[in-house]
């Protein structure tokens, strides 16, 4: 037999498409050819398959070898065909009995002694290639943890001889592996919403946001606490369900990043004011997640906002309200998901003590700081909430062990509400449309009295004005009221228009 054919996985964003690798060998001068769209990376491979082979103790066949990968258009790129094609030229070459490859998919990179490396990003070719209905031949150390193999058929191998031997009955591999849960600790590495003296406003908004999956924007002087208090909030929120681990899981593992521990808890991004746009929404010639997708579930905070560019921040106004992301390049395109929490912090003008006699800026220096924040990006952030710089007293008075609720009874509270929204609608208050928002916080005359002299005195937009009705719906849950009341209403609109 000259001709082979074997499965394996491409990447492309979440998914991972099936490739078949077709080898053919044939009389002429010895050459070895990888066509189908192969990026550099790929077309390296034939000197480490080359070497792998002879290290291996197999022949390696000195005539025209082609190496085709389809389909052609599917951009390719990586190491991890290595070993489909190694086994496809042990086939074709008559090395290897090609019987019954029909239920295998190869994944791996080879080293020249043979040896099998992991594949990076092996999470959403292992979790397709079971849902086809086929087992997976992989590297041993492919660094997936258990609970997301539980699902998946799949072998795990740590040379090219021993994926001959299992695909010629000789010897069975063991199955794949996963690493093992770590339980989470009793107490988060964020430390405690405790710990914080005073801002028990900011601390309520906390609770606010986290209950209902709300955006939120502190401003405030330097050293009031904003950075602190944002940090708590993953704190607040419950552990992700295996669903929704799932994604995350899908996710970083694309990005080739270790997932975020302990595992099941909601991932929790804080990029510098410096990070460029390609970092912050994702990009590149081969499209990977940005910070937004990786804080899918999560939280996305963004401290020092007006000093991110302007330009950059506006990218994130789609994806705060479509829950994805598209990147497009020339040669390739992937839609990634972004539903995240935006958690922001900024001070009032460039000084950061505006208004105050401390402030030593210009009117027009304030104007242009605040300009940085465009209007469009502002209403998509439903609470915003300003932080007072503490008082003498707060901070030289004697300090209690433990100021106010901690984080674990404001945890408490957001499980009871969101288990509330969960059976009530499905989602969380935040993802609710107009027609939900009307079947599930009815106003009354009162309300939309007051809703419309907001409108009047603010100008509040159509999105807006659904924003603060999701945070009315929130208060509600956190009383644990089928219905919100005026007095609802009013903390809503305090929360995003100020006192």
């Amino acid at each position: 037999m000259s001709y082979a054919t074997l499965l394996t996985r491409a990447k492309q964003g979440v998914s991972a498409p099936l490739v078949r690798v077709e080898v053919h060998i044939s009389a002429g001068l010895p050459s070895f050819t990888i066509i189908g769209l192969a990026e550099t990376a790929l077309k390296e491979s034939r000197d480490r398959v080359r070497s792998a082979l002879i290290a291996s103790h197999f022949e390696f066949p000195l005539r025209r070898i082609t190496v085709n990968l389809g389909p052609a258009e599917l951009p390719k790129a990586g190491g991890h065909y290595d070993l489909a094609i190694a086994v496809g030229i042990l086939i074709a070459s008559e090395q290897l009995q090609g019987e019954g490859l029909d239920g295998y998919e190869l994944i791996g990179e080879l080293a020249l002694n043979g040896e099998l490396r992991a594949a990076s990003g092996l999470l959403p070719a292992a979790i397709s290639c079971s849902e086809a209905g086929r087992q997976l031949i992989a590297s041993r150390d492919h660094g997936i943890v258990a609970a997301l193999l539980e699902s998946v058929a799949g072998f795990g191998a740590g040379h090219l001889l021993e994926v001959s031997a299992h695909l010629q009955g000789r010897a069975p591999l063991p199955v794949l592996a996963g690493l093992p849960v770590v339980p989470a600790p009793a107490s988060h590495s964020g430390g405690d919403i405790a710990d914080i003296i005073g801002q028990p406003a900011a601390k309520r908004a906390l609770l606010i946001a986290a209950a209902g999956g709300h955006n939120l924007l502190f401003s405030g002087p330097p050293g009031s606490g904003k950075t602190m208090l944002a940090s708590r909030l993953p704190t607040l929120l419950p552990a992700l369900d295996k669903a929704q681990f799932r994604e995350v899981a899908i996710l970083y593992a694309t990005a080739g990043e270790p997932l975020p521990e302990p595992l099941y808890q909601p991932p929790f991004r804080a990029p510098h004011h410096s990070a460029s746009a390609t970092a912050l929404v994702g990009g590149g010639s081969q499209p990977q997640p940005g910070e937004v997708s990786l804080a899918h579930r999560g939280v996305l905070f963004l401290d020092e906002l007006a000093e991110y560019p302007r330009h950059t921040l506006d990218l994130l106004r789609e994806p705060l309200e479509s829950g994805e992301i598209n990147i497009i390049r020339t040669r390739a395109s992937a839609l990634f998901p972004a539903r995240f929490q935006l958690l922001a912090a900024t001070n009032p003008c460039p000084c950061g003590y505006a208004p105050g006699p401390r402030c030593e800026c210009a009117s027009d220096q304030i104007r242009r700081y605040r300009a940085r924040l465009s209007g469009p990006l502002l209403d998509r952030i439903d609470l915003q909430v300003e932080v007072a710089a503490l008082s003498r007293e707060q901070l030289t008075g004697r300090q209690q062990p433990a100021d106010g609720p901690t984080s674990a009874d404001y945890r408490a509270r957001v499980a009871t509400a969101q288990r509330r929204q969960i059976d009530r609608q499905g989602q969380l208050n935040s993802l609710l449309d107009r027609e939900q928002l009307e079947q599930h916080c009815p106003l009354d005359d009162a309300q939309r009295q007051l809703l419309g002299s907001a409108i009047e005195r603010y100008g509040l937009s159509a999105r807006s004005y659904y924003r603060v009705l999701r945070v009315t719906r929130t208060l509600a849950d956190l009383r644990d009221a089928e219905q919100p009341n005026l007095d609802d209403l009013y903390e809503a609109l305090s929360l995003r228009m100020g006192e």
